[in-house]
């Protein structure tokens, strides 16, 4: 496989089973997230790894989390997301340690963990695992950042559930991007994509 065609194969998965990536095949996973663009080299992003016997209580405190952000959340959902965060093989949880009063903007920090996130997606991807990116209410809850590690100003980004892709993949339909691509002439720009 070329590299473009390991970066236009990726898809997001969560049909995902054992094994997860091993210590050093993760560590080598996450050297590709460092290579991420930095403004100002703050290195804002954090990896919380969650393993084995900790998914469990990792869930119990998602499902609290989920009761603090939202006391009528219905059971199903609960009951889906501890189920979930109690099973996948491995989770990464993406911490941004943010620095609200540096000169580099906040949405810049916040960029550079996200674009560090994705090339943790794109390199387990080149390496045979699979993974995908979960957010949800629960990310904004600041008592389950601190919990795990991120007190404020620092935040969660979501969690990355990982492992070996389950079954056959299907990668999805992705859209033309030519839709999503002007050329600017000194006039605002419209994209195919915008039109109704």
């Amino acid at each position: 496989m070329t590299p473009m065609d390991m970066l236009l194969t990726r898809a997001s998965t969560d049909h995902l089973a054992e094994p997860a990536p091993s210590d050093a095949q993760l560590s080598e996973v996450l050297a590709a997230a460092m290579r991420a663009p930095d403004h100002g080299k703050l290195r804002p992003w954090r990896y919380v790894v969650i393993r084995d016997d900790a998914r469990p209580v990792l869930a119990e405190r998602i499902v609290a989390s989920m009761k603090r952000m939202d006391a009528e959340a219905p059971e199903f959902k609960i009951e889906k997301r501890r189920k979930r965060f109690s099973t996948m093989p491995l989770i990464l949880a993406l911490g941004m340690h943010l620095r609200p009063d540096h000169k580099i903007p906040l949405w810049e920090q916040e960029m550079a963990v996200a674009a560090a996130a994705m090339n943790v997606l794109n390199a387990l991807h080149a390496t045979g695992f699979g993974g995908v990116w979960v957010s949800g209410d629960v990310v904004d809850d600041p008592v389950l950042a601190e919990e795990l590690g991120f007190p404020a100003p620092h935040k969660l980004a979501g969690f990355l559930f990982i492992g070996t892709p389950d079954g056959e993949q299907h990668a999805p339909k992705r859209p033309d991007p030519a839709e999503f691509t002007a050329s600017w002439t000194g006039k605002p720009v419209q994209f195919a994509a915008d039109r109704t």
